[in-house]
Parts: structure tokens; sequence; C-alpha cells
């Protein structure tokens, strides 16, 4: 009898096992809506950002394997995460009075790229190198892993409401795609002021290409999805962690469509 593979887990060492426990004052755990089923393995997960809040909520909560992409300046050592930490992400996402974000980053970037080196990031590049993007993202996805990705547009900070998003994510897809695999796609939102995470019904790649013509309308139609999670209300028992909303959630997207 053959043996079963055992499922992916994820992988993480000790070290920063450790910090998360600790930074669980911080960051408490969030209610999981899920539209239908839960998260696979070896999918593409959408999000937006909401700062840190969204990526460590899924890294400290999930339970499933993820891999992240991030910036490769926030992957590439102190001084290139000092410089793209304290004017890119605390001054012009955050809107910080830069002299302020450059002193807060002389502590906050030695311990923000020892973090960073225990979430075992996927390095994103805006050349060439993306190409290295693509492969790394495709082995992890064959390895089970799912692969994390925040598309928004971020250059007027991180809005509630959002407004864009870049294409990379499709990049991926069809990359996978050439490579023989349809990648279910999930739609996500992070809602900071409830902590609610709302994770929508999967949707194949294949498929999304059957309804959309172009990058674009693909983009739009998933941007648009996610700003509805957003403005979704729903009611949840007292501690819930979890909440399934399964085929009376797709009623009443249904409904909303019609």
């Amino acid at each position: 009898m053959k043996k079963q593979k055992n499922p992916p887990t994820q992988k993480r060492k000790w070290w920063f096992r450790f910090m998360k426990k600790l930074m669980k004052g911080r960051y408490k755990r969030p209610t999981f809506v899920y539209m239908g089923e839960k998260f696979s393995n070896g999918a593409v997960v959408l999000s937006n950002h909401e700062g840190t809040d969204a990526p460590l909520s899924l890294e400290m909560y999930c339970d499933k394997p993820v891999r992240m992409w991030g910036a490769w300046e926030m992957n590439s050592g102190v001084i290139q995460m000092y410089k793209y930490q304290s004017r890119v992400y605390y001054h012009e996402k955050k809107h910080w009075n830069l002299f302020l974000a450059r002193l807060f980053c002389l502590i906050a970037s030695p311990l923000t790229n020892l973090f960073y080196k225990g979430l075992n990031l996927i390095s994103t590049y805006r050349d060439a190198r993306f190409m290295k993007t693509l492969r790394q993202s495709v082995e992890a996805i064959q390895n089970g892993e799912n692969i994390v990705i925040f598309p928004e547009d971020s250059t007027k900070g991180y809005l509630e409401q959002l407004e864009d998003f870049h294409h990379g994510f499709l990049a991926l897809c069809e990359y996978c795609a050439k490579k023989g695999i349809d990648v279910p796609i999930y739609v996500t939102y992070f809602r900071k002021k409830d902590l609610t995470y709302f994770v929508d019904n999967p949707i194949l790649y294949s498929e999304l290409k059957k309804t959309e013509s172009t990058k674009e309308a693909m983009a739009k139609r998933l941007l648009d999805r996610c700003n509805e999670l957003g403005q979704m209300q729903v009611e949840r028992p007292e501690g819930a962690t979890e909440l399934f909303l399964g085929q009376q959630a797709i009623a009443e997207v249904a409904a909303a469509d019609a």
C-alpha cells in the first residue's frame, strides 16, 4: 500500500516561532469568515495590506503554510531596509514625518530585518529579476505552500477602499498555467477595526480567463470583490475564531450580481 504523503506544514525556525508568541499581545487573533471552503494548499491568496496587520495576522493565525511576496528592499539587509522602510513605508505610505521615520527606523529596521528573515519572504522586483520571483513562487506552490500577495496600489497609503490592483499576481498565475498548474485564487480582506478576515470562495485561474478577456478586467474583477468583502456585515458569536457562511454567502453574491 502506498504511503500517504503528509500535508505541508509551515516551516519556520524555532527563534521565529518564539518571536511570534511574544507578538500576540500586539496582533490579536482575527475571526476568519469563510464564504465557502478554507484555504487549500498550493493557492494564490490576494489580500489588502493594512500596514503590518494583514500580513502578520495571516502569518500568525492561518492554519495553512504561507509564503508572502515582499519588496526586495525589505529582504536585502539592514541598510537597504532602513532606506526603504523610513522613506517609502513610513513616510510615503503611512504619512509619517520623514525625520521621525528616520529616527524610529534606527531601532525598527534592525528588528524588522531579523523578523523578515524569519518570514522567508519571496522578494519581488521591478526588472528582469522578477523571473526569479516567479520561479520561487511556483516551486513553493508545488510544495503545497500558499503564495500571499498584496497587490493593492498603495501610492496614497493603505486605504480601506482599494483603488487599484497591480498585475504581478496575474503574471504568476499565467506562469503556473504554463507549468501545467491551474492555480486557485482566494480573494481576502482584513478589516482591522473589528479584527475580521474575510476569505472568498476560490476561483481557478482558467475560469477567470474564460470570463475576463484582459489583465485589466481580471484585476478589476478581483479588486471589486476584495472591496465587497470589506463592506460585509456578519453576526459573529462571541469568541468565534472561524465562521463559515457557505451557501448563504454564495446566494447573497449571486443576488447582488443579478
